[in-house]
């Protein structure tokens, strides 16, 4: 069965691939966009709700993977390896090393620090065009040290971002108190960002995101791709059913499983997949005045309208092996630590599969195949924050302007 052409098709229904479709639809195009799940179900339903403008760090570090041992050791650690995985994972650990050299390290803060500053007025702007700029909260974070020698290593990272024009403050005493109450003495330090934000819930702002996009026209199919490819006039997306669909053009923005499809068209792009798990306990659990960070430990506490989510971390381990909840259960042990007087019960705990590159960039441009073919997808942590920044850099291609920031350090052909 053949349903006739739509004049651009995206793969992929999460906040990437709405925040495209509403800055299509903005400019007149014809969407369709196609998820075997809802609007936001996956990965964008759960996140830790962070417009994180001010996160430019790559994931890769110096020394990075001396650290690999103790991850194989600690499956309920901040930044774990499924020992089964590794073999699969070598070659992406090799180039996730790469980008930890420091020439690597400058570029990569260089692009990525362009791409905040462009997602911000863009994020900003498109949640007022669809009329739920009210989601965005903006509190600033809190990211909280056990000691002045943690802070310490943790400087030149706040050098990078002062580099970079953002601003911070470092916090103790009272000021720290008053910045969080309720705090556990083990915290002798904070640094507030007054510029970082958050959302009410991310996935009501993802389908607030699309009632804006579906008002300009823009349609959604529940279906699965099984195949995609180039034609002389277009693309031709088959989906499981045995129907066809036709486009002129194609955005492929699955998140983590972009790569399944990025393969038929000739390009083999290393996307891993970061594990992230979280609980979300009831509205009330503990009075959190803004995001709390806690880096040393990989997590976040993010006040949510639906509840106080607790979670982040990462594990390696693809998209197939089942989930380890006790993950889940470590983090929100140390909350209650961290933050005495925090209620546990009740909560909802859930995974999410954070689509990764080794040098934390995302793959914004055209497939091998041609440029009726583009792929908007590899934003890790920062899905949500790069979203309408993504949505503005495909339009610039797809209407032959120039990018409106350099795109060549995001060029899928990179690897």
């Amino acid at each position: 069965m053949d349903s006739g052409r739509d004049d651009i098709v995206i793969i992929g229904a999460g906040i990437v691939g709405i925040a495209i479709a509403a800055t299509l639809s903005e400019a007149g195009r014809r969407v369709l966009v196609i998820d075997r799940q809802g609007i936001c179900e996956g990965t964008s339903s759960g996140n830790a709700g962070a417009l994180a403008f001010s996160d430019i760090l790559p994931m890769a570090s110096k020394g990075i993977l001396a650290k690999v041992p103790g991850w194989l050791k600690d499956p309920l650690g901040p930044f774990t390896i499924r020992p089964s995985y590794l073999p699969r994972l070598t070659p992406w650990l090799y180039r996730f090393w790469r980008a930890s050299r420091p020439a690597a390290q400058t570029q990569i803060i260089e692009a990525q620090g362009a791409m905040m500053r462009l997602a911000e007025p863009e994020m900003l702007g498109l949640m007022l065009r669809a009329g739920i700029g009210h989601m965005v909260r903006a509190d600033g974070s809190l990211e909280l040290y056990e000691s002045e020698e943690e802070l310490n290593a943790a400087l030149p990272g706040w050098d990078a971002r002062k580099n970079a024009g953002i601003g911070f403050e470092h916090l103790r005493g009272d000021d720290l108190a008053h910045c969080q109450p309720g705090l556990a003495r083990r915290f002798v330090v904070g640094t507030f960002v007054p510029g970082w934000k958050t959302v009410s819930d991310p996935q009501r702002v993802g389908r607030g995101l699309w009632t804006h996009a579906e008002s300009l026209g823009a349609r959604f199919r529940q279906a699965e791709v099984a195949s995609v490819a180039t034609t002389g006039e277009g693309v031709t997306i088959a989906l499981a059913n045995g129907e066809t669909i036709k486009a002129g053009k194609l955005i492929i923005a699955a998140g983590a499983w972009s790569h399944r499809l990025t393969r038929q068209l000739g390009d083999a792009i290393p996307l891993e997949t970061e594990r992230g798990y979280n609980t979300t306990l009831p509205t009330g659990a503990f009075d959190i005045k803004r995001q709390l960070i806690f880096s040393g430990h990989g997590f976040v506490v993010t006040p949510l309208e639906t509840g106080l989510r607790i979670g982040g971390a990462v594990e390696l381990g693809g998209l197939d092996l089942p989930p380890n909840y006790e993950r889940s259960e470590a983090m929100l042990t140390k909350a209650k630590v961290f933050l005495p007087g925090l209620r546990t019960e009740g909560g909802r705990q859930w995974m999410g599969y954070r689509p990764s590159l080794p040098d934390s960039l995302p793959v914004i441009g055209y497939a091998k195949a041609g440029k009726n073919v583009l792929y908007a997808f590899g934003h890790g942590h920062l899905g949500l924050t790069q979203s309408a920044a993504t949505g503005r850099l495909i339009i610039d291609l797809i209407e032959g302007r120039k990018p409106s920031i350099a795109i060549a350090p995001f060029h899928p052909q990179r690897f």
